[in-house]
């Protein structure tokens, strides 16, 4: 996959949104894009675990509204496994991540605040495939999501 969110954002201005650049990026694929899943949750990672565990991520990227807490990781390298198992292109969380020395080397893409070791409750399922916003943006299932260096774009239809 070849592409650069600044010659997107180039050739789609004003039809792209662009997030606000709050992220930290995580593994080794520096560059990741695909059809967004979404998950909303506060400090319990299971509506994440799960979808990643269950579901096949082959052209998706998980989107997670995690209410921007920094007091519990969402993702750590067990679930981060789970999602390359499941060919997930990516993931984006508006949270924390925790066992980033493990995640850094693994082949998967991860966005995300910051790291926390304390790791998540389990009290409440949480909401899939929902529109959540963050970032100054407004993540919709089956929109497309792309992700480097530079930054995160979204579109409502797929660029390449």
């Amino acid at each position: 996959m070849d592409f650069s969110t600044a010659d997107l954002y180039d050739a789609h201005e004003g039809s792209v949104q662009t997030a606000v650049p709050l992220f930290q990026s995580y593994g080794l694929k520096k560059k990741f894009s695909g059809m967004i899943v979404t998950a909303k949750c506060h400090e319990d990672n299971t509506p994440v675990r799960d979808t990643l565990q269950n579901e096949n991520g082959k052209g998706k990227v998980l989107v997670v509204d995690g209410g921007g807490s920094l007091r519990a990781a969402l993702l750590g390298d067990m679930i981060a496994e789970k999602a390359i198992k499941n060919e997930w292109e990516g993931v984006i969380i508006f949270g924390c991540i925790r066992d980033s020395a493990a995640v850094n080397k693994m082949n998967i893409g991860i966005k995300a605040l910051n790291t926390n070791p304390a790791k998540s409750v389990k009290r409440n399922p949480g909401i899939i495939n929902e529109p959540v916003s963050f970032a100054n943006v407004t993540f919709v299932p089956g929109q497309f999501v792309y992700s480097d260096e530079d930054g995160i774009l979204i579109n409502e239809i797929a660029l390449i």
